[in-house]
């Protein structure tokens, strides 16, 4: 290409490599019909940025980016305000990292919008589609942009928004501020103060654990809480309003909307594990809980509302994980003399019946029932990786349901049985650790394809038990960051 074409392109583009503030130039991304503009005012320290351009989302993007050429992990931070009423409610003013300038670039962004909304949106790949984690704040005060690695997190009003998307970027990159008006016709401008960008570090401090929803139609997320400490396995109420999961031994409700967490009186019972559940009627709660005896779980029942724990399973260690149809039998793992196996016992207890023996040193583990109470779900490594198998509710007709490279853990049927989530860890991961590259994956029961729902960190509280929205529309699951 000539300097003459180079430099027609770079006009057409509205692209200039004048350095804005800590930036080293400005363009227009995509097609724009109304050319962006950006300044600074160093009495001030502040960027302003106008952009039009249909939208941020899809295939390709359209809008007015300030920017600078980086590599490494980075920081950028900023406080951002839109300048006058604007014309649509989706104008978004963001903070954003790109692979390169192209419109269909992969992309991260948090993106601040006229209504409020905020979100982690990303694009995984040149030319595929976007997605997004929404945040549980409106209108922060203050949003920042974090790469770290594979991971890129959002944080708002100083504090981790809970939202983390694994972003694979490569060296180099850009990192700047940006603006969209979601409308061709219109030009929209923000401010952006208190701007920096800096060299990032992984956190070591602090553990977060971020409670979130997923749309299975979509793969869009939304953050229901964010906790500084660990929590896990969240329940779905059957009337679709409370989340119920374990804390440092204790199980608690939140509404499934967000707010604030509430404490489940379980009596003595306060070494809950990951492994509780809800009955069909709503009506009762079953918690698996270490802190009698011997110190290993065992099996109780107790009302939905707190109460006093009713013993189920007489022997231990019992780990429960499937509840029937019919509300009449529990499905759990437990080692009997020295094997793991799949074992069923009626809700008010007595002998219980063992559907599986493992081989020494292998797991048969995670069983749940299907909403039509025809199979059980389990999970085993009885061929070397950890496959999901299906069975009859007595333990004849074992099927193999997953048969990749991965170790697969957890399956739970959607309760209109079209669908099963379950917990992928990378081939050479052993058991079902914490702190791992982890996807949620979605298995249509029709044809068993495959996709993934979500790319997160996580594993072992993830996803243990029956977490299915009452509609099948979403599935709750936990994923965790270290923050510094």
């Amino acid at each position: 290409m000539s300097i003459l074409s180079s430099i027609l392109v770079l006009l057409a583009l509205n692209v200039t490599d004048q350095k804005i503030g800590i930036f080293e130039g400005n363009s227009d991304i995509g097609e724009v019909k109304l050319a962006g503009s950006a300044s600074y005012d160093d009495s001030s320290k502040t960027y302003t940025v106008s952009g039009s351009g249909l939208n941020m989302w899809f295939d390709k993007d359209a809008l007015h980016y300030v920017y600078k050429k980086v590599s490494g992990n980075q920081s950028i931070e900023a406080v951002i305000k839109f300048l006058g009423t604007g014309k649509n409610a989706h104008r978004k003013a963001c903070l954003i990292v790109r692979q390169n300038l192209d419109a269909n670039s992969a992309y991260a962004d948090i993106a601040v919008h006229g209504d409020g909304l905020t979100s982690l949106q990303y694009r995984e790949a040149a030319g595929s589609t976007t997605h997004e984690v929404q945040s549980n704040i409106k209108s922060p005060t203050q949003v920042k942009l974090t790469r770290l690695g594979n991971y890129v997190l959002a944080g708002v009003n100083d504090s981790y928004s809970g939202a983390s998307i694994r972003l694979n970027l490569t060296d180099d990159y850009y990192i700047g501020i940006a603006v969209c008006s979601h409308d061709v016709d219109v030009s929209e401008t923000a401010t952006f103060s208190q701007v920096s960008v800096n060299p990032a570090e992984p956190g070591a401090a602090t553990l977060c654990s971020t409670l979130e929803t997923v749309y299975i139609a979509s793969t869009d997320r939304r953050v229901v809480h964010v906790f500084e400490d660990h929590m896990e396995a969240p329940n779905w109420t059957p009337d679709g309003k409370n989340l119920i999961f374990n804390s440092q031994g204790l199980l608690y409700s939140i509404p499934a909307t967000g707010g604030e967490p509430t404490k489940i009186d379980t009596g003595f019972a306060i070494r809950c594990n990951n492994d509780h559940g809800i009955s069909p009627d709503g009506k009762t709660l079953v918690i698996s809980d270490q802190s009698q005896e011997d110190h290993q779980s065992v099996i109780y029942t107790l009302p939905i509302d707190g109460g006093a724990p009713k013993r189920i399973t007489e022997h231990s260690p019992s780990y429960w994980h499937g509840w029937s149809p019919d509300g009449k039998t529990l499905a759990y793992c437990a080692q009997r003399d020295g094997k793991f196996g799949i074992f069923t016992i009626q809700i008010d207890g007595g002998s219980e019946t063992r559907l599986t023996t493992a081989d020494a040193g292998k797991l048969d583990d995670g069983p749940d029932y299907s909403p039509n109470g025809t199979h059980i779900i389990f999970n085993s490594d009885r061929t070397g990786k950890m496959q999901l198998y299906q069975m009859n509710p007595d333990g004849t007709g074992v099927e193999q349901i997953t048969k990749d490279e991965r170790n697969n853990w957890f399956g739970h049927i959607s309760p209109d049985s079209k669908w099963m989530v379950y917990v992928s860890y990378e081939p050479d991961v052993k058991g079902h650790p914490a702190n791992k590259d982890v996807e949620l994956r979605l298995m249509n029961m029709a044809d068993h394809k495959t996709k993934t729902l979500a790319k997160l960190f996580g594993g072992q509280g993830t996803i243990n038990v029956p977490s299915w929205s009452p509609d099948s529309k979403r599935v709750a699951f936990v994923s965790y960051q270290f923050v510094g």
